[in-house]
Order: structure tokens, then C-alpha cells, then sequence
């Protein structure tokens, strides 16, 4: 294996994203890892090979038979999630190490799979009604999709303790420098 992994994990909403395209932005040492998924773009903002690889079910299904994931899961009916091995020999074989923004049971996945040479990060919202309001504010969710999130967050902040660090993310600047601080540390670790 080449270098190391960050993982960051959340409910959906938490601000893990955020998180991850601020420190690629400022640590040019780092590649996002690109995540597979069957699930529609959202708008014309997410583009396939930059957001994630948008693939259809059957092609999902093919690349699981072929062993070409790391990861992958079924998150919700029908849409599928993962993270294929290409992509981190891809990162590696740049020099980099990579990050990941993904859920909570992939990051949990991932740091068995990687062990040592990775740093999973949980990123807490202070409160469900933090975190509701945040989804509501994004404009993409339905009553249903929202609930069905909701109930999902719910479940996954079970794990949390699971994970090597948990970041509050209560205040951006701070949870940003948080972030970078952690980076820092983990990517000096021998």
C-alpha cells in the first residue's frame, strides 16, 4: 500500500463535506478519493469522474462481481455506494494521500480495511434539530427524504465512539481548523 487515508464521516448534513473540499483546497498532498454510485445527479452542479462515478445498477453489480470495490453498500433501495480500488491506486500513485467523505458505514469500512494508515474522523452536529434545519436549508429534500435521513443520522450517531476522533461541528472556523490540525498530526505519525 502506498500512503495513508482520512476518512470523514457523517450523517448526511453534518458538514463533512465541507470539511474535506476545504483541506484539499489547502493541502495540495491530498486526492479525493471519488466514490461510485448509482443514485440520479443532483442539479447540473455534480458532475460524473468529479463528484462521484455515477454508474447505473448493473454496472454497479458487474464491479462488485469483478472485486473492483474496497467498499460498497446498498444505502438506501436501490442506490448503491462504494469505493473502488482503482480510485486509491489512482490517488497513491500520484504521491498523495487520499480523503474520503463518505458515510458512516463506510468509514467504518475503510478504517478495517486500511488499519493503521488511516485517521476516521466523525464529524458531530450539536443536536437532530441542528442537523434538521441544516438539510432543510440545502432545498433537496422531500418530507419523506428528509425523515428517512433523519431516522438514518439517527442510527449512525450510534457509531460514532467507533471512530478514531469525533469533531463537533458547531462553529466552522473552528471545526475547519480542527480539521487541518488533525491532518497535520496524522500525517506526521511514522
Amino acid at each position: 500500500m502506498g500512503g495513508k487515508a482520512i476518512i470523514f464521516s457523517a450523517p448526511s448534513g453534518s458538514g463533512k463535506t465541507t470539511l474535506v473540499h476545504h483541506l484539499l483546497k489547502t493541502n495540495p498532498d491530498l486526492g479525493f478519493s471519488i466514490s461510485a454510485a448509482t443514485r440520479d445527479k443532483r442539479g447540473r452542479k455534480e458532475q460524473n469522474g468529479k463528484d462521484y462515478y455515477f454508474l447505473t445498477p448493473e454496472e454497479f453489480k458487474h464491479k462488485i462481481d469483478n472485486d473492483e470495490f474496497i467498499e460498497w453498500e446498498e444505502v438506501y433501495a436501490g442506490n448503491f455506494y462504494g469505493t473502488l480500488k482503482s480510485e486509491i491506486d489512482r490517488i497513491w500513485s500520484e504521491g498523495k494521500n487520499v480523503i474520503f467523505d463518505v458515510d458512516v458505514r463506510g468509514g467504518l469500512n475503510l478504517k478495517k480495511y486500511f488499519g493503521d494508515k488511516a485517521l476516521a474522523v466523525f464529524v458531530k452536529v450539536p443536536s437532530l434539530d441542528v442537523l434538521k434545519q441544516r438539510l432543510n436549508d440545502r432545498g433537496t429534500e422531500t418530507e419523506e427524504s428528509l425523515s428517512r435521513r433523519l431516522f438514518k443520522a439517527n442510527f449512525e450517531m450510534t457509531f460514532q465512539d467507533k471512530f478514531d476522533v469525533i469533531l463537533l461541528n458547531e462553529n466552522l472556523d473552528k471545526s475547519l481548523a480542527e480539521a487541518q490540525r488533525l491532518y497535520d498530526r496524522f500525517k506526521m505519525q511514522k
